[in-house]
């Protein structure tokens, strides 16, 4: 049975992978500094990871939600220490676009209203608010376009105020540093001018930090660079470090009844041991120390280099900005220097979301590679 073609494949076929290296089926190397969109946080293969789902797999593998399972209380317990997150509570799926379907859907039971608004070039998923959400008509089914959505310019505050006082708004959501629309931010004075009107009109200010969350952007959410409190953050990517696993942070504002959300597979045995070992190795290997330290470096190094018009992104959430498509130039440096980079809507900006632990040999490998690719 062929598969179904929707994905344009580069011609390599990793097998392996160890820190921040994937070894492919003829043995080559490969710097891996895109870790499959931000997934891989604490890299290939930690033995602190694959230590704690093999001792799971071999115990109980999985459950339904029906049953009690410490684990998620462990790990709920864990990521409130290390987030900062005090009193949020936390519902567990499976992706990030569950999390933000199940987010989204949560401020519509909460509000009693329907619209949503999200801002251009913005992206949270493919499932049906989600992707209705998200700024690219050629994912959007005439089946999602029933839902309610307004896109907005993000900065436009008095958009956002214009839209918000018509009273018909469930939720705001948000990318504090955009994902594939190109490393965008907003800025300081719009976002917590948003978070404010959100408050003012009964709409639900929901974090998208499914990309940008796990210590990414040099803290634990990106969120907390600014003075707001969003009501729901979604999470997913980073927190499995390749295990399927997403999830929500509630306020405790919002109160849940029975059958109100639900899942399957969210939360089981063999995602919670695998969501613990990350944040037990982002904690004991100082990662978010190590993420502001390479960024810095980062950032100085792409200042050599007079072919980057502009590097764009927080902590090891980066973006390079030339004034030429990077399509050729990330094929030139996967065939031709063994490295994965990644790309983004705008075709211009070459993407940079390696593991959470490189290290800056790694950085300097890079960009000496860049130098001669350019």
């Amino acid at each position: 049975m062929p598969l179904f073609d929707v994905y344009p494949l580069y011609n390599v076929t990793p097998v392996s992978g160890k820190g921040v290296h994937v070894y492919d089926d003829k043995g080559i190397e490969y710097l891996d500094l895109y870790g499959g969109h931000a997934v891989i946080s604490i890299g290939h293969a930690h033995p602190n990871y694959v230590k704690a789902i093999k001792n799971q797999v071999e115990t109980l593998g999985f459950y339904s939600n029906a049953i009690q399972n410490p684990l998620q209380k462990q790990l709920a317990d864990k990521l409130e220490d290390l987030s900062g997150c005090k009193d949020y509570e936390l519902f567990l799926c499976n992706s990030g676009a569950e999390a933000n379907e199940n987010a989204l859907k949560l401020a519509s039971f909460k509000t009693g209203k329907k619209r949503v608004i999200a801002f251009e070039k913005g992206f949270h998923g493919r499932t049906s608010a989600a992707v209705a959400a998200t700024d690219n008509k050629n994912i959007i089914a005439p089946i999602n376009a029933q839902q309610a959505v307004t896109i907005l310019p993000l900065n436009d505050i008095e958009a956002v105020k214009t839209e918000l006082e018509k009273g018909d708004v469930c939720a705001v959501i948000v990318e504090f540093i955009q994902g594939v629309g190109g490393l965008d931010q907003g800025t300081k004075t719009f976002f917590e001018e948003v978070d404010k009107l959100c408050k003012a009109n009964n709409t639900m200010f929901i974090a998208d930090e499914v990309q940008s969350g796990y210590a990414r952007s040099g803290k634990f959410f990106a969120y907390q660079h600014y003075n707001v409190t969003p009501d729901v953050i979604s999470i997913a990517k980073g927190m499995g470090n390749g295990f399927p696993i997403g999830g929500i942070l509630i306020h405790p504002s919002i109160e849940s009844k029975y059958g109100m959300l639900g899942t399957t597979f969210g939360g089981n045995h063999l995602a919670c041991a695998a969501g613990l070992a990350v944040l037990n190795t982002i904690e004991d290997e100082n990662l978010i120390d190590n993420v502001n330290k390479i960024g810095a470096y980062f950032v100085e190094k792409a200042k050599e280099i007079p072919q980057i018009k502009k590097v764009k992104g927080r902590g090891l959430m980066l973006g390079l900005e030339f004034d030429f498509e990077v399509g050729d130039l990330r094929k030139d440096l996967i065939y031709n220097y063994h490295m994965f980079t990644g790309g983004a809507a705008n075709k211009k900006l070459l993407r940079i979301l390696p593991p959470l632990n490189v290290k800056k040999a790694h950085i300097d490998q890079f960009f000496e590679a860049l130098k001669k690719a350019l």
